[in-house]
């Protein structure tokens, strides 16, 4: 029998988040920054994603590392 390995089988959960998409501002992060985070003004809301969202722990970690996105970010969500 083969021997299989625990990390062999990581998938990472709903709990994890990619430290890429915490690193700069994305028009999605923008988008959920400016609605405030609520998901029933969210242009992903009607995608029926089977996922948990993430993004107010990535706001919240974008905000404590590289501030507010830039106002003319802004207005190329808009």
């Amino acid at each position: 029998m083969e021997e299989v390995f625990e990390d062999e089988l990581y998938s990472p959960g709903n709990e994890d988040i990619s430290c890429s998409i915490t690193q700069n501002w994305t028009q999605q992060a923008i988008e959920c920054y400016y609605i405030n985070s609520n998901c029933k003004k969210c242009s992903l809301s009607s995608g029926h994603y089977s996922f948990i969202c993430q993004m107010p722990r990535v706001i919240e970690s974008l905000l404590a590392t590289v501030g507010p996105p830039e106002e003319e970010e802004k207005l190329k969500t808009a």
